[in-house]
C-alpha cells in the first residue's frame, strides 16, 4: 500500500479526536443482526439449571423454553441454536436418540415453531450429544466410520427438517456429508432448509466447557482428532471450505472463532459465501472470568465480537449474544 501525505499535514488522530467522528469512520460494526443465541435443553419439568463452568449460561427444560425465548424475541435475535442434554439413560453406542421424534431437540423445535414463528432454529447435525463414548460418529473396530455414520445423520437431518428446523448444520465433520443432505433434504421436498456447514472445525482446546454442558465430556474417552482439523493447518481448510460449497452448503462455519481469525478472513477472500463463526464455550468462559477477577473490563466481550466481525464472520454464534444485543438495543 502507498502512503500517501506525510506528518504535519496528515494527522491521523484527527478523525480520533471525538466519539461522533470516530463513530462516522468506524470500519466495522456489530448489530443485533449479526448474533446467533445457543440455548442448552434437558429434560424434565420447571427446570432452568445452571452450568457450572459457563457462568451465566443455563440448561432449560422444554416448558421453560419460553424464558429465554422471550428474551430473544424482545431483543430481536434473528436465530437460536439448539444443543440437547441428552440423559445418560438415552444414550447408546449408535446415537439412536437422535432419531427419535420425541427427543428434546424434536420436543424444542416444535415448541419453538408454534410460538416463535418469526426466529430462525438451527440445529447441529451430530451424533456426539446422544452416543454414550462421546464421539460425533459410529466406531467400528476402534475408528469413527466415516459412511456409516453418514447413514444416520441423513435422517438426523431429515428427522430435523420435519420437525421444523431451518438450518441443518452439520457440526460432525465427516467427509460427503454435506452433498447427501443435501440430496435426501431436497428429495423430500425440504428444498428451502439451508445447510450451515461446520467445514472448518478445528479439534481444539476450546471445546471444554461446552461438553459439559451437554453432558458428553465425561463419557469421552479419546481426541477427536482423526475427523476435526489440525490447528497446525489453513490451506486444509480452503479445501473443506470448496469441498463443501461443490456440495450444496449454503453457509459455512469455522470453529472456534478468535484463535482462527486468519481462517475466517481467509475463507472470506477466497469464496463469495457467508461465513459464520463460533465464539464457543472456552472463550466465553475466559471472558467471564476474566471479567469476573477484573483482569479485563467488560469492554473486552464486545471487542472480541467485533475482531471476529472484522475478520469476515457474517455472523457470530455467541453465548454473550443477549448481552450485546440488549446492549445495542438500548444504545
Amino acid at each position: 500500500m502507498k502512503i500517501v501525505g506525510k506528518f504535519p499535514d496528515i494527522r491521523l488522530r484527527r478523525v480520533r479526536n471525538s466519539a461522533w467522528i470516530r463513530r462516522l469512520v468506524s470500519e466495522n460494526n456489530l448489530s443485533i443482526n449479526d448474533l446467533i443465541l445457543p440455548i442448552f435443553v434437558r429434560d424434565g419439568k420447571g427446570k432452568i439449571e445452571s452450568i457450572k463452568s459457563m457462568p451465566g449460561v443455563y440448561r432449560y427444560s422444554i416448558d421453560k423454553l419460553n424464558v429465554i425465548m422471550n428474551k430473544a424475541k424482545k431483543n430481536k435475535i434473528p436465530m437460536v441454536a439448539l444443543f440437547p442434554y441428552t440423559p445418560k439413560n438415552k444414550k447408546d453406542k449408535y446415537g439412536t436418540e437422535a432419531l427419535n421424534e420425541n427427543n428434546l431437540i424434536c420436543k424444542s423445535l416444535r415448541f419453538i415453531k408454534k410460538k416463535y414463528s418469526r426466529i430462525g432454529v438451527m440445529c447441529d447435525v451430530a451424533l456426539d450429544p446422544y452416543t454414550s463414548h462421546g464421539h460425533d460418529g459410529i466406531i467400528v473396530n476402534q475408528k469413527i466410520d466415516n459412511d456409516k455414520t453418514i447413514k444416520i445423520l441423513v435422517k438426523q437431518a431429515l428427522l430435523q427438517a420435519k420437525m421444523g428446523c431451518d438450518v441443518i448444520a452439520p457440526s460432525d465433520m465427516m467427509d460427503g456429508r454435506v452433498g447427501v443432505i443435501r440430496k435426501a433434504l431436497d428429495k423430500r421436498n425440504f428444498q428451502n432448509v439451508c445447510i450451515l456447514s461446520y467445514a472448518a472445525k478445528y479439534a481444539s482446546s476450546f471445546y471444554g466447557p461446552f461438553r459439559d454442558a451437554v453432558g458428553s465430556k465425561i463419557n469421552l474417552k479419546s481426541d477427536k482428532k482423526t475427523y476435526q482439523m489440525d490447528f497446525r493447518n489453513s490451506n486444509e481448510a480452503l479445501r473443506e471450505i470448496a469441498l463443501d460449497i461443490k456440495e450444496g452448503a449454503d453457509i459455512v462455519m469455522v470453529k472456534p472463532g478468535l484463535p482462527y481469525l486468519d481462517i475466517i478472513k481467509k475463507i472470506k477472500d477466497n469464496f463469495k459465501i457467508p461465513v459464520f463463526a463460533y465464539q464457543v464455550s472456552g472463550e466465553y468462559s475466559m471472558i467471564k472470568n476474566g471479567i469476573k477477577n477484573k483482569l479485563i473490563n467488560e469492554d473486552a466481550i464486545l471487542e472480541s465480537l467485533i475482531s471476529i466481525k472484522r475478520a469476515g464472520a457474517s455472523a457470530i454464534i455467541s453465548y454473550f449474544a443477549l448481552d450485546i444485543a440488549n446492549k445495542i438495543r438500548k444504545n
